[in-house]
């Protein structure tokens, strides 16, 4: 690296303040090398073939790059150890080749896991949050971590936080479900796995997108969001505050669409008034891909690109990605014209330069090549991801079929999703994003998991039946005579995660129906005919349409997309070898006409329609077990509390079954009376807990009266006085305990939130 200094410059002294190490080094820089920082560079512009090209890299990287774009995740399939060199490479080119030295961030995918060759495909994202244990997502995601870190990536565009309340967009499979409540634990669990305690051993978590691209118009992905300014802060941004105020998010991503004709991109009162005004976010916000161009040529608000760009920059948005659309040669001339300052160039840069020291990427910008290999895709990898599909699959229905008895000789496994690989795989894993040929990694299929599981007295047979989405009939006659051959029949079926029309779920590939594609309704109703108890297990990626073929089933299991371990996962359920305790984070309706249906509407959302009531098929929180538990003896103390003050919920639960087993407990709380119309319940606290038969555990949660605060009739975040019912059980619907207390004294306002979460213990 060259140098006009003979001795170490203060930036590169390790020992220095962070502050005062970005302030030499910004001092430093031209405006040109500024403006670098702003912008990505896709590494498939700096490589021929799946070398790096110094070349290249002197054409394009004339002044430094601040962030490079998916090394492990291009499309050319590059292994760990030839992901490491390639982020070598380019690490060296920047420190060597350029005049100041500055290492680039480099960003990868990791929505369920590493989006890499070889890397560990857990389950995806709508799995995670179906286990309510954010202790485990917080071990998948250090896993990831691990893995990112091995081939020197630094920052990872995830977690989802989106609400999803309309299960016809796509993109539902990525999130966590509904409730903001449950994606907050989880997202906060998720962040704190990927950051880690010490960053320079960390990824920048990218929380993302900010905020409620979750009920799009029309369930249409990128559509304009019609939503309330108290909904907005209630509901939609408060995932984004926990995930900034708790766990301390250090990147974020704005979303694509618009809210009242402000989009997401261009909104300083989201990226900036609210986010670091109110919340004092000390990260950076990157953009979507290509959502600052979109300005242009998508939401029709900028002339060209050099306004699009100032009005992202002047919104809050430091970083523009993939490329330099925008952030480039426009931003440039607009700097050079006098209509952006330089000082809000400077301060965007610095932010970003402040992320590169935490990271320790000036000290320490390479990575070890001959370990990365080794660290993806281990033996306890596998482990982990078969636990967390585990968990996170959902028992439905169950009229006593399920576990397989010993006594079953022979099984027929039938349906297009029986045998299939890729569809238990979520759109940003690299198999499916990539529409690779192969799999990236080992995938377990459900016919391979249950041959695997199999008593080798158990014959298992199969027929695919027909496809996920086709018309043909076809198939039916042999899966039909395999059925009536068999014992009990496993019908496999759901949909196929893609993205932009290569599949039924995923991004881009919003549904105007919830109902079973092509004709697997029709093909449940065949199986049904032949009179063999029927097991319905359902991989998809989001809610679906079961209120026809419900009745015809003898057992239903949600697994959505379970990653790599889900065959393997299935099939421990399906034969009693694991006990399933998953919980559904969304709500699924009987209709499609019933959307929105979650759990935690108003009061007067709850009024039947002409030929069918307004309560889903399968409610929030819901799922079965092969045990029972029994709750009792709930105590709430004290009855009356301050607004500054708090509850504790304690009671017990029992398992009274024969068998060990988890229960998710669930705590709901409603304002009997308030200023304005609420919920008619909400959850506040929740612990997934391990019983044995005849044991009892004591659960006790601690509620803050602050965590009961709205948004009052003048917008203020306010604890009101008066009684609050308190509710206890099994899912939103299925309460077991119930009583009250009141907050007694005047109405509290408060500045901003400081408590999300409940405290919950467990003896």
């Amino acid at each position: 690296m060259s140098s006009q200094h003979t001795s170490k410059p203060p930036y590169l002294d390790s020992s220095l303040p962070v502050e005062v190490r970005v302030k030499d080094l910004l001092s430093r820089m031209t405006l040109e090398e500024k403006i670098a920082q702003l912008s990505s560079i896709e590494v498939s512009k700096l490589i021929d073939g799946r070398r790096f090209s110094v070349e290249k890299a002197k054409e394009l990287i004339k002044h430094g790059a601040g962030q490079i774009t998916r090394v492990s995740g291009s499309r050319i399939g590059l292994t760990p150890r030839e992901s490491a060199e390639l982020a070598n490479a380019i690490q060296r080119f920047l420190r060597e080749e350029t005049r100041l030295g500055i290492p680039a961030i480099i960003h990868e995918e990791c929505l369920a896991g590493f989006m890499a060759v070889n890397a560990t495909s857990f389950p995806q994202s709508i799995n995670l949050a179906s286990t309510w244990n954010p202790e485990l997502v917080q071990k998948v995601a250090e896993v990831i971590r691990i893995q990112m870190r091995a081939v020197g990536a630094h920052q990872g565009l995830a977690p989802v936080l989106d609400i999803a309340r309309d299960p016809r967009w796509g993109r539902t499979e990525e999130t966590y479900g509904e409730d903001p409540y449950l994606t907050a634990c989880i997202g906060v669990a998720y962040i704190r796995g990927l950051q880690g305690c010490d960053l320079r051993y960390g990824v920048v978590a990218t929380p993302k997108h900010f905020v409620a691209h979750g009920i799009p118009e029309g369930g249409r992905n990128c559509a304009s969001v019609h939503v309330s300014l108290r909904e907005l802060r209630e509901i939609y941004m408060f995932p984004f505050e926990a995930a900034i105020k708790e766990a301390g998010a250090l990147s974020l991503m704005n979303a694509y669409h618009d809210i009242d004709g402000i989009p997401c991109a261009a909104s300083r009162e989201l990226l900036t008034d609210i986010l670091r005004g109110e919340w004092g976010f000390q990260g950076y916000v990157v953009s979507d891909y290509g959502a600052i161009r979109m300005l242009k040529t998508f939401h029709m608000v900028a002339l060209d690109e050099k306004d699009a760009a100032i009005q992202a920059l002047e919104a809050g948005i430091d970083v523009e990605l993939p490329d330099r659309l925008c952030y480039g040669d426009p931003l440039l001339q607009a700097v050079r014209e006098g209509l952006i300052s330089e000082k809000l160039i400077d301060i965007a840069v610095s932010r970003i330069l402040r992320v590169k020291f935490l990271l320790g990427l000036f000290e320490n910008p390479y990575v070890d090549v001959e370990k990365a290999p080794s660290l993806f895709d281990t033996g306890d990898n596998r482990m982990l991801a078969l636990q967390s599909a585990r968990e996170s699959i959902i028992l439905l229905k169950n009229d006593g079929i399920l576990p397989i008895s010993s006594s079953v000789k022979s099984i027929a496994v039938v349906g297009p999703n029986a045998a299939s690989t890729r569809c238990l795989l979520g759109d940003y894993s690299y198999t499916v994003h990539t529409r690779a040929p192969m799999d990236a990694v080992r995938i377990v299929s459900v016919l391979e998991g249950l041959r695997n599981r199999a008593p080798p007295s158990c014959n298992i047979s199969y027929a695919m039946g027909c496809d996920i989405s086709g018309e043909s009939t076809e198939g039916f006659d042999e899966a039909v005579t395999l059925a009536e051959k068999s014992d009990i029949v496993v019908a496999v079926l759901g949909e196929v995660s893609g993205l932009f029309g290569s599949g039924l779920s995923g991004e881009g590939n919003d549904r105007v129906s919830l109902k079973l594609p092509g004709v697997q309704e029709e093909f449940v109703e065949v199986l049904h005919r032949t009179g063999k108890p029927l097991v319905l297990v359902l991989v998809n990626g989001r809610p679906l349409i079961l209120d026809r073929i419900a009745g015809k089933c003898q057992a239903i299991i949600e697994a959505w997309f379970p990653g790599e371990e889900g065959g393997n996962a299935i099939a421990d359920i399906l034969f009693g070898y694991y006990n399933p305790a998953g919980r559904l984070p969304i709500s699924i309706p009987k209709d499609t006409g019933q959307i929105p249906v979650h759990y935690s509407r108003r009061p007067s959302s709850f009024r039947n329609y002409v030929s069918m009531d307004a309560k889903p098929l399968y409610p929030f929180g819901h799922g079965l077990s092969y045990t029972n538990f029994n709750y009792r003896d709930l105590e709430i103390s004290p009855s009356r509390i301050q607004p500054n003050g708090h509850v504790e919920v304690k009671f017990k639960v029992e398992n009274i079954g024969n068998r060990s087993g988890d229960e998710v407990v669930q705590l709901y709380i409603r304002k009997e009376v308030s200023s304005v119309a609420r919920p008619i319940k909400e959850l506040r606290g929740f612990k997934r807990v391990s019983i044995a038969p005849s044991e009892i555990k004591t659960i006790r949660f601690k509620l803050w009266a602050e965590q009961l605060a709205f948004y009052d009739r003048r917008m203020k975040l306010t604890v009101e006085p008066g009684v609050y019912t308190v509710m206890v059980g099994s899912s939103s619907e299925d309460i077991r305990l119930t009583g009250e207390f009141e907050i007694i004294g005047s109405s509290r306002t408060l500045e901003s939130r400081r408590i999300f979460f409940s405290q919950v213990d467990v003896w």
